[in-house]
């Protein structure tokens, strides 16, 4: 049967983890662990390595929630003007093939990213977030992208979403409520791990008509895997 990690357990193995991570230097920052809850502190040299070290720290078993107090700041010489990171968040939107850009505004302030405007749907708003937070400068992003209204059935809806959970998250439709009103989503129940949580929240980002997602969902590997034996 398996037992829990503890907290010491958690933390070196998030230790490892971000030292695996190419994105993120370890020696960068600092791990503590309370009853399953990671808080990363020190300083990074950009908001991506912020955000990969947060991810990497997600991915370990064990991990119920992550604290990001990561500190950005560029190094000596790279960094870039609030109209420079304004102009390469146009250029990146404009490449980017995923998203809307001629129906996204941004405004940079103190390296700030605020996107504003319309898209199509969730998954589109979260390709635009991605598409920025990688630059050079930027210490943040405020997505306040709002998605598009549309006509949608309650129940094909539903649908749709328990048959993408069925697919992406090792068939747990079955553990997963899944309630549909008015353009929002809300998904409760347990999930083994951030992986499969994440698959879940990717399979409603793309479902038609879905504006908000409220996600009451838990982690609880220990309990799950035990239960299914």
């Amino acid at each position: 049967m398996l037992t829990s990690r503890n907290d010491e357990e958690i933390k070196q193995a998030v230790t490892r983890e971000l030292r695996w991570d190419s994105r993120v230097e370890e020696t960068e920052v600092g791990v503590t662990v309370h009853r399953g809850v990671v808080t990363l502190t020190g300083t990074v040299c950009s908001y991506g390595k912020k955000v990969a070290a947060q991810e990497a720290a997600h991915r370990v078993s064990g991990v119920l929630d992550v604290a990001n107090d990561l500190q950005v700041k560029a190094p000596g010489g790279f960094g870039r003007t609030d109209t420079e990171i304004a102009q390469a968040v146009r250029r990146t939107l404009e490449w980017d093939v995923l998203v809307p850009e001629a129906r996204i505004q941004s405004t940079v302030s103190d390296g700030w990213v605020t996107l504003e405007g319309s898209v199509d749907n969730l998954s589109q708003r979260d390709d635009a977030e991605r598409a920025v937070r990688y630059l050079i400068g930027v210490q943040g992003v405020h997505n306040k992208l709002a998605v598009l209204e549309q006509e949608m059935d309650a129940d094909e809806v539903r649908g749709v979403i328990e048959e993408a959970l069925e697919r992406r998250a090792d068939r747990e439709a079955e553990r997963i409520k899944v309630t549909v009103a008015n353009g929002s989503v809300t998904l409760a129940g347990d999930v083994r791990s951030w992986a499969e949580k994440r698959a879940i929240l990717g399979a409603v980002s793309h479902a038609p008509g879905v504006r908000v997602v409220h996600d009451h969902l838990r982690i609880e590997p220990y309990y799950l895997a035990a239960t299914a034996n």
